[in-house]
């Protein structure tokens, strides 16, 4: 069945501030590093008035993954929630800018559109402090029903799992998606999120509601409360579900109850910055699946659209995903 679309993300609707920094800027403000910490509008104000020059663009982690697809050539879908206000019309114009359809009312009034504080070291890692705002307003009348029929995959973003009405809507958006005979994709976003909601994404992978699952090794070894990835691969293995699970410059691993496929990571020639390393990687493994790519031919457009995106500050592939592609001999 031909879709309209090959992905339909659902997640938050960020603008990213990304500034240069050091470890002595992180402990002066008491920032976890290579963390992501949510904060409330009076320290996301103070963290700006602290930064220095900033570069303003629109992310997301859903959103970076439906970027890094439209960029692949596939064809996208967003739903996500920002305010009617000066950020949420910049948000809004980049992501159409990219092709891919955004039709979520903004909302006239309440917090404001969403933003991401991302501090860059000179080791290339990134500490996130983010104001979630407007975008943790999602509800379930959001959700085009319309929309979800006509994607082959819906993506579902971790983070988006806290708001209790946006928790809704992720599940009334996998029950339409099913009932499409699409399937429905999660990432589990961060660790401290698979610690607040382990009970809740094993009941999803269990109960069928999600049929992939994105994890990095340490949200992975979170999901199974073990520090064995070994370990926590055989368990992955046993769900009746595609599981992929990114572990930095080691690669990535797929696995099913039938396969378990390994591949490399794709050779960078500098890391500037992980911001959206991982996004990227499921950007390019949903272009795959969605066009019934093998497993490994998935995995190897996902670690080129990582590699790409490591090389640059910012969360947004700055090269045509799509002629890196076919430069490095995969389908497309």
């Amino acid at each position: 069945m031909t879709r309209r679309y090959d992905v339909l993300g659902i997640g938050n609707a960020i603008v990213d501030l990304l500034a240069r920094t050091d470890d002595d800027f992180l402990v002066t403000h008491a920032l976890r590093k290579g963390s992501m910490t949510l904060i409330d509008e009076a320290r996301a104000e103070a963290l700006y008035a602290a930064m220095g020059p900033v570069t303003v663009v629109s992310g997301g982690s859903a959103c970076n993954t439906i970027a890094g697809l439209a960029s692949l050539g596939g064809s996208a879908a967003l739903i996500g929630k920002v305010k009617a206000d000066e950020l949420g019309e910049l948000f809004a114009h980049d992501i159409r800018a990219l092709g891919v359809d955004f039709t979520t009312m903004p909302a006239a009034d309440g917090p404001a559109t969403a933003r991401c504080f991302i501090l860059v070291t000179p080791d290339g890692e990134r500490t996130m402090n983010t104001y979630l705002g407007a975008s943790q307003d999602l509800s379930p009348a959001d959700i085009d029903a319309e929309m979800v029929a006509a994607s082959s995959i819906v993506y579902l973003e971790g983070y988006l799992w806290d708001p209790p009405a946006a928790k809704e809507a992720f599940v009334k958006a996998a029950r339409l998606a099913h009932s499409a005979g699409s399937r429905v994709a999660i990432t589990l976003s961060d660790p401290f999120c698979v610690d607040r909601y382990r009970e809740e994404f094993l009941g999803l992978m269990r109960t069928g509601a999600v049929d992939i699952v994105f994890a990095n090794e340490h949200e992975l070894l979170s999901l199974y409360q073990t520090p064995n990835f070994e370990e926590a691969v055989g368990y992955l293995r046993e769900e009746s579900l595609l599981g992929v699970v990114t572990r930095s410059e080691k690669g990535v691993v797929a696995v099913t109850r039938e396969e378990t496929v390994a591949v490399p990571a794709a050779p960078i020639e500098k890391l500037v910055d992980t911001t959206g390393a991982g996004d990227l990687f499921a950007a390019g493994f949903l272009f795959g699946l969605a066009r019934d790519f093998d497993l490994r031919t998935c995995a190897h457009h996902g670690s080129l659209a990582a590699a790409e995106v490591i090389q640059h500050l910012g969360a947004r592939p700055e090269q045509n995903l799509r002629r890196l592609a076919e430069d490095n001999g995969l389908p497309v």
